[in-house]
């Protein structure tokens, strides 16, 4: 299945609920590379490589967090840079 990477700025209930951790580990669980970091705006910006599926159920997992309340998401389909693991930033 073919790679893809999508860079998206997250709003809503993001940040100082678990939300990057919570990123990382769904990340993992999904095979899915890239990074997560927190916004001065109060948004939090990743990006994910993966199948499009892979990528579509890490953000549905992230979005199940207990305490996340995702509002909406600014989605982009960046050119993948081939990562070889997901980091916090």
């Amino acid at each position: 299945m073919e790679k893809i990477r999508k860079h998206i700025i997250f709003h809503g209930s993001v940040q100082g609920v678990g939300f990057r951790y919570t990123a990382y580990y769904a990340a993992q669980q999904f095979g899915v590379t890239g990074w997560v970091k927190n916004l001065y705006d109060g948004t939090v910006e990743a990006e994910f490589e993966g199948t499009e599926a892979d990528i579509d159920s890490t953000v549905m997992s992230i979005d199940n967090g207990r305490f996340i309340r995702i509002e909406s998401m600014d989605v982009k389909r960046i050119p993948t840079e081939g990562d070889s693991m997901f980091r916090i930033r």
